[in-house]
């Protein structure tokens, strides 16, 4: 049996997901496409990568990887699990949490989303080093 993999809708980096205790609906909070730092390495204290899926069948392998894109995609966080897809027209989506994720330089950064071992797509997130604004002097 071919192991068909489903089709990524969206994928969005952000700070928190909140999903509708009776809908289900998701509300993404601070969506960011940029982390900016004055030294190097940062600690981000907590990350969400966000999305969703369809034309999925029964149960899936899923994976989501952030990657170094400019230090031979070194991997910097994994997590695998399972969705399962009742319907090959629901939506399913995901919503990872990393705590306390080290960015070690400026560099472009890469979310990846598996399913069943199949690169479905990447969201970019670039680091960028940053001189902070002169203290005003007491007067």
């Amino acid at each position: 049996m071919t192991e068909l993999a489903p089709m990524l809708l969206s994928a969005i980096i952000c700070d928190r997901v909140i999903f509708d205790r009776i809908t289900g609906m998701p509300s993404l909070i601070n969506i960011m496409q940029n982390i900016n730092s004055p030294k190097f390495p940062v600690r981000h204290a907590s990350l969400i990568f966000f999305c969703e899926l369809t034309d999925g069948h029964s149960l899936t392998k899923t994976s989501v990887r952030l990657v170094d894109v400019q230090n031979d995609e070194k991997v910097l966080f994994e997590q695998h699990g399972n969705v399962e897809f009742k319907d090959v027209k629901q939506v399913v989506s995901l919503a990872v949490n990393l705590q306390g994720v080290v960015f070690e330089a400026p560099s472009e950064y890469r979310f990846q989303i598996f399913a069943n071992e199949h690169l479905l797509g990447e969201r970019r997130i670039i680091c960028r080093q940053v001189k902070m604004p002169p203290q005003a002097k007491p007067q």
